[in-house]
């Protein structure tokens, strides 16, 4: 895996705003994936009012532990209420994986390798072009365990790559818990598929998580 990236020219206040947008995109793109350790540690982030900004459900009721979202991001869950969890219940989250996304995870996580990079070398390989970041697909994983009802704490991950998502592509994270260990403890079946073809899993797996009740404020 090569770790080079490519040259960029980027000077002055140019730098300044472009590492600024990275930054703005990093803080939408990747803090809801880590929403029950905020939670855990009893934070309520706001928006700029000063109110909390609310997530739409599978019936338009806001989901209020839900703090950070976009307009093109989609979820829908089969219970809003943690007392209801059991084994069957799923949470589906959809979004998009833009050009920014794999700009900001390629910043963030260091990983530069210049399949997902620069354009002239992606189409020499087997792919044809640039694809996005194998984990920053399977990050949808994650976000998608955050929305289920309750705090959600990650334990493991097990993941199978099974196709390339092209930057650009809505992708669609499924996470439907298959048995209840004990102990707040859950294996929940952990699927990507493109939205636009549901039938093409590019990401298959099983996590195992402890989901428990909200802590009371």
């Amino acid at each position: 895996m090569s770790s080079n990236s490519p040259d960029t020219d980027v000077t002055g206040s140019t730098r300044g705003e472009h590492w600024s947008n990275i930054s703005k995109h990093v803080v939408n793109s990747y803090v809801e994936a880590n929403n029950a350790i905020l939670a855990a540690m009893g934070i309520t982030p706001s928006d700029e009012n000063g109110g909390e900004t609310d997530h739409i459900g599978t019936d338009n009721r806001p989901v209020s532990e839900l703090s950070f979202g976009d307009d093109e991001w989609l979820m829908e869950r089969s219970t809003d209420e943690y007392a209801d969890l059991d084994v069957g219940d799923y949470v589906r989250f959809t979004k998009p994986i833009t050009e920014a996304d794999v700009s900001a995870f390629a910043t963030v996580s260091g990983d530069t390798n210049r399949l997902h990079l620069e354009p002239e070398f992606a189409e020499r390989t087997q792919f044809g072009g640039r694809i996005v970041h194998g984990t920053l697909v399977a990050g949808t994983i994650s976000a998608a365990l955050a929305r289920f009802p309750g705090l959600t704490i990650y334990l493991s991950q097990d993941l199978e790559f099974h196709a390339p998502v092209e930057i650009g592509e809505t992708v669609t994270a499924e996470c439907e818990i298959i048995e209840e260990l004990g102990d707040s403890r859950y294996r929940v079946r952990t699927t990507v598929s493109q939205a636009s073809d549901e039938e093409t899993t590019v990401i298959d797996g099983e996590a195992i998580t402890i989901i428990r009740e909200l802590p009371t404020e």
